[in-house]
C-alpha cells in the first residue's frame, strides 16, 4: 500500500516543493507499524509445565487514556524548523483559496494561542503533535460562514483548539473502554482510544485523528471503527496530509480516493 507524504521528525530544512507527486521522504524518519499481541493465542499453563493455546477471554478494561490524572498546563517549546515548514504548506494552501476558492478562504481560523493548546493537553493527558501545534498556532480550526463549509481535509472540517478537546471528551465518554483488556488491547483496532487526537469532523459522526505516540493519520467511523489508512492510504504524520493537500489543491490531484474540487467558490471533496 502506497504511503503519503512524510514520517514526522523534522530533521532538515524542507525540501525542493516543486518535486513531483507525493513520495518525497528525503525529511523523515519512517515509522513502522508497531507488532501486536496474537488474539488468537494464549498461552495456558499444562500439568507439566508446558504451554498450550486456548480460546482467548473477552475482557473489557477501562481506557485509561480516557481518565488521565490531573496535571498543570505547561506551554512546551516549539521548533522553529517544523513551524517553518508548516508555515511554508499553509501560505501555499492560503494563497490558493484565496484565488480559487474565496468562500472557503473566509472560513480559515485566526490564530489559536499557545495557552490554550497547554491547556487541552494537560485536560486530555498527552501532547499534541508538534506539527499539529504549529498549525493550530496559525489557524485554530475554521469559522462558520452562512452556507459554506469550514475548509479542512479529505471531506472534514478543521477543528479548533476547544473542539478537539470538547470533542475527545465526548468520544470518550461514548467509548471510555479498552476491548481485550490489558496488554491484549490494541488501542489501534478500537472505535476509539484516549491517546488518539481528533483534529477534523465531518458532521456526520466522524473524525480525522491523529495517533498522539505513532503520529500518524487515522479516522473513525460513526458506524464503530478506526482505520490508519484514510482515503485507502497511509499518511505518516499531520504534516504530511498537510503538505499533501496543498499539492492536491495546486495540481488538481487526488490524495487517495478523494480529490478537491471548486464548486461556487468553494472546496468541495470528491470521493472518487
Amino acid at each position: 500500500m502506497e504511503a503519503v507524504g512524510y514520517p514526522y521528525e523534522i530533521q532538515q530544512e524542507p525540501c525542493d516543493e516543486t518535486a513531483a507527486g507525493l513520495r518525497v521522504t528525503c525529511l523523515y524518519e519512517v515509522y513502522e507499524l508497531r507488532n501486536v499481541p496474537d488474539r488468537d493465542y494464549v498461552p495456558q499453563p499444562t500439568r507439566d509445565g508446558e504451554t498450550q493455546g486456548v480460546a482467548p477471554t473477552h475482557e473489557v478494561t477501562a481506557d485509561a487514556d480516557c481518565r488521565p490524572q490531573s496535571a498543570e498546563p505547561r506551554v512546551r517549546e516549539l521548533s522553529a524548523k517544523v513551524t517553518r515548514a508548516v508555515n511554508r504548506q499553509w501560505r501555499r494552501i492560503e494563497a490558493w483559496l484565496k484565488t480559487n476558492a474565496p468562500r472557503t478562504h473566509r472560513t480559515l481560523g485566526k490564530p489559536g494561542k499557545a495557552g490554550s493548546i497547554a491547556a487541552a493537553e494537560a485536560e486530555m493527558g498527552l501532547h499534541f503533535p508538534d506539527d499539529l501545534r504549529a498549525s493550530l498556532l496559525r489557524h485554530d480550526g475554521t469559522v462558520f460562514v452562512k452556507d459554506t463549509w469550514g475548509f479542512g481535509f479529505l471531506g472534514d472540517s478543521n477543528l479548533s483548539v476547544r473542539q478537539i478537546r470538547d470533542t475527545w471528551r465526548g468520544l470518550c465518554e461514548i467509548d471510555g473502554e479498552d476491548d481485550g483488556g490489558g496488554e491484549l488491547s490494541d488501542p489501534r483496532t478500537e472505535w476509539w482510544d484516549g491517546r488518539m487526537v481528533p483534529f477534523g469532523a465531518n458532521g456526520s459522526g466522524d473524525h480525522l485523528v491523529v495517533d498522539s505516540v505513532k503520529r500518524d493519520v487515522g479516522d473513525t467511523d460513526h458506524e464503530g471503527s478506526m482505520s490508519f489508512t484514510p482515503g485507502g492510504i497511509r499518511i505518516r504524520s499531520y504534516y504530511a496530509l498537510l503538505k499533501a493537500t496543498a499539492d492536491a489543491l495546486e495540481t488538481g490531484r487526488s490524495i487517495g480516493y478523494w480529490k478537491p474540487k471548486v464548486v461556487a467558490g468553494e472546496v468541495d471533496w470528491e470521493v472518487l
